[in-house]
């Protein structure tokens, strides 16, 4: 399937010398991982209480007990491995070909099948640092840990995850804006386009390719030459990398 569709993404992958990727939880729907927005998302799973409200600063200082517990089961996937869309990104790193990943994931799976220029817009579930002393815990600790994670000194261990009512972080946005500013080629994948402001960073595209690659429809327009509704991992899976 979508044989004219992967043709054309091979054209210009094969006309680009500096692809950015800019991805969002569809990218990792095929390694298992729930995504949040979707029909069958967490966020339209009765709770009780609002996932969004859940995963708040406010939330966590407030309740960190309904928090890890909502955490460790629905945002903690450790067993999962990278697709064939994490796979054909790192891939293409190595021959030279994408200059970046800029992703809204937490999972760390485009690290782990290899890429090694990686922006994460929203963190990571692999950094956990206390907020007393700073001490850092992986990801194996916190999930093991029972309730609530503390540091040996008795400090709420937080998550290097950015969560509602906080800021992206300033270095991460730059390096992500840069990227794109100076890609020949854009691909979005596997997102929406819904959160900002990282939805609003394609704007700094100036290049000559910019592909679309995600089940449903975008929350907005953007001009994209080639658009593919389809799994990101079986469309990416089909690209010849030379």
């Amino acid at each position: 399937m979508y044989e004219e569709e992967v043709r054309k993404l091979q054209e210009i992958i094969d006309d680009s010398k500096r692809i950015v990727f800019f991805g969002g939880a569809g990218v990792s729907t095929e390694s298992g991982i729930p995504d949040f927005r979707s029909a069958d998302g967490i966020y339209h799973q009765q709770y009780k209480y609002m996932p969004e409200q859940v995963v708040s600063h406010s939330f966590f200082m407030a309740h960190p007990d309904v928090f890890y517990e909502f955490y460790k089961e629905k945002m903690m996937c450790l067993d999962a491995e990278p697709n064939a869309a994490h796979r054909k990104l790192a891939e293409l790193e190595d021959a030279g070909k994408l200059s970046a990943v800029i992703t809204q994931n937490i999972d760390g799976l485009h690290q782990k099948a290899g890429s090694r220029r990686v922006y994460e817009l929203h963190g990571s579930i692999h950094r956990n640092y206390c907020q007393k002393c700073g001490r850092f815990y992986d990801a194996a600790f916190v999930k093991a840990a029972p309730g609530i994670p503390r540091c040996e000194c008795g400090g709420l261990i937080k998550p290097d995850v950015v969560l509602y009512e906080e800021s992206l972080d300033a270095g991460t946005i730059q390096n992500s804006i840069r990227a794109i500013a100076e890609a020949d080629t854009l691909i979005i994948g596997g997102t929406s386009l819904v959160v900002y402001p990282a939805a609003g960073f394609i704007d700094y595209f100036r290049g000559r390719h910019l592909a679309v690659i995600n089940k449903s429809a975008t929350a907005r327009e953007v001009g994209a030459e080639l658009t593919i509704s389809a799994p990101i991992g079986e469309i990416l899976g089909q690209i010849k990398v030379r």
